[in-house]
């Protein structure tokens, strides 16, 4: 997904239905939220202070390997749901927002009056 633009307007699912180009941009973004290790490093990406974190900081609060923890943040990149930045021998990621405000806005459910 990274190499196409995120659809700039995404109604609720529950106002019209999803077109066929957003729902083919969007899907990779939620597929990749679906593995729970991805959720949670994307949660920890996004709720940064700073808003970006080291990798460095990212990998200890995981029971899994380095390679392991990269594999997940670079299906994180693909989906264009967080950027990378490579600094020395680090790599400090930021959440992409637009894409996730997309997300939401698809997601959100207006109440009946």
């Amino acid at each position: 997904m990274s190499n196409q633009a995120a659809p700039d307007c995404c109604p609720s699912l529950t106002e019209r239905r999803v077109p066929a180009e957003a729902a083919a941009v969007l899907a990779p973004a939620f597929k990749a939220l679906g593995d729970p290790v991805r959720l949670q490093l994307l949660s920890m990406i996004a709720s940064a202070g700073s808003g970006e974190i080291c990798v460095c900081d990212l990998t200890p609060a995981f029971d899994l390997t380095g390679p392991t923890i990269s594999h997940h943040l670079r299906t994180l990149r693909e989906a264009g749901l967080v950027d990378a930045e490579r600094r020395g021998t680090w790599v400090y990621y930021r959440a992409r927002p637009a894409l996730l405000r997309q997300l939401a806005a698809l997601l959100t459910v207006t109440p009946a009056t």
